[in-house]
């Protein structure tokens, strides 16, 4: 980088068309940026969500695990493809095709948007540093400052390097699940026939199955990704431009299926450990205490190192979403370090008040679901529009198919704000 000053907005690859290798050294420039916008669908509001669920019912929500991870396949798919094509992020097209109050307000929620985010994450590191050490919360939450800020200093070293280190922080959280999953022994039986076969029982496994739903699809995430891609190999011609999106396309199911597999395994543990024993779990330090007295220390350490690498991880990721957020909207850019400053002040101030860290998880995820609608909709528009994605427009069965999911997402979100604040 030219300047010293840190800025994602900034860090690009410029790089063209690989033309000669074969294999996979043809596929390995194009690997990173899903894995990056992955973090978002395993970050700590997750394990609170699947947990709550596989306790509560046991397999039996598994479907909607698989069926989320699909619509986030696609979603992300189309925010991948509108960088490739437009050479441009979703928050810069939306000030240049929207008129500049409606690009304003998007910003505005946007930022609020990353404050929940930050506070999810940002919490959740400061309890896995809790659980694994018995450091005090608000230490905790000072080490975990220190610890996002060296996730960030990747950045120095090139975008390729930050991925790495995004990617590796996912990895620990993937074998941490995958080991939990060895511990638990599960019935295999059971955990296929909740994964394959679509059922309710009662009320409850609604408003929790709407919990999964409405709550994986994060905004940022959408924001995030048409910026990773939009000029990190840059295609010359139309046809390069879908050879480049073919790639990616395999980058995206790579890193969306391991996404999948990790909150399937967190759903499938707690059924095999908690739902098996009678407990419905939704505190993440009861879970940490559980899964010591049911499987092993290891099991809870395991745990607790999923769940801080999750935090520290998707802390860092979220810090980056909203410098693309506010370099798009408005055309300004703030350091990244103080960004990361400025979005560590709501989740400080939540854990000296001495809030529960899962019910302000918990408040986190309400709170992105105001979200949903102002990323899923401009995404869903720009993508639909030839004019702007040429060749790389989106097919009609790909516009009925996103635009399904964006009235199933909200709907879904407006159900889990109504329960949450009018529900007896």
């Amino acid at each position: 980088m030219a300047s010293k000053r840190v800025s994602f907005a900034k860090i690009d690859a410029q790089a063209a068309l690989p033309e000669k290798t074969r294999g996979l050294k043809r596929l390995l420039p194009f690997l990173g940026p899903a894995f990056v916008a992955a973090i978002a669908y395993v970050d700590p509001g997750n394990f609170a969500t699947n947990i709550a669920a596989g306790s509560k019912f046991g397999y039996l929500l598994l479907w909607v695990v698989l069926f989320s991870n699909i619509i986030a396949t696609l979603i992300q798919t189309m925010s991948a493809k509108l960088g490739i094509a437009t050479g441009k992020n979703l928050p810069e097209l939306a000030r240049e095709q929207f008129p500049a109050a409606v690009a304003v307000g998007l910003w505005v929620q946007a930022e609020l948007v990353i404050m929940a985010t930050d506070l999810a994450e940002f919490i959740g590191a400061s309890l896995g540093l809790y659980l694994l050490f018995g450091i005090p919360l608000m230490p905790a939450a000072l080490i975990a400052a220190v610890g996002s800020f060296a996730v960030l200093e990747l950045q120095r070293r090139g975008v390729r390097s930050l991925e790495a280190g995004i990617t590796g922080l996912l990895f620990i959280v993937v074998i941490g699940f995958v080991a939990q999953v060895f511990f638990a022994k599960p019935d295999a039986a059971a955990a296929l026939h909740g994964l394959f076969v679509p059922e309710f029982q009662g009320v409850d496994s609604i408003l929790l199955a709407a919990g999964i739903v409405g709550a994986t699809v994060m905004p940022h995430a959408i924001y995030l990704h048409s910026a990773l891609t939009q000029r990190r190999i840059v295609g010359r011609t139309e046809a390069e431009r879908k050879s480049i999106f073919r790639f990616e396309c395999i980058d995206i199911l790579i890193a969306m299926f391991i996404a999948g597999a990790v909150n399937i395994c967190m759903l499938i543990v707690a059924a095999a450990l908690f739902a098996k024993n009678g407990l419905h779990v939704e505190d993440l330090t009861v879970a940490f205490q559980q899964f010591g007295r049911l499987a092993g220390p290891a099991s809870a350490i395991l745990f607790g190192v999923s769940l801080l690498a999750s935090g520290l991880s998707s802390s860092s990721v979220g810090t980056m979403s909203g410098d693309v957020i506010m370099q798009g909207f408005i055309n300004k850019r703030v350091p990244l370090y103080v960004r990361r400053l400025i979005t560590m002040v709501p989740p400080l101030a939540i854990i000296m008040l001495g809030v529960n860290p899962s019910y302000a998880l918990v408040m986190s995820q309400v709170a992105l679901s105001f979200g949903i609608a102002f990323a899923l909709i401009p995404l869903i528009l720009f993508t639909s529009n030839r004019k702007l994605m040429g060749s790389l427009v989106n097919k009609r069965a790909t516009t009925i198919l996103a635009w399904a999911a964006a009235v199933l997402i909200i709907t879904l979100n407006i159900f889990l704000l109504y329960q949450t604040f009018f529900s007896s």
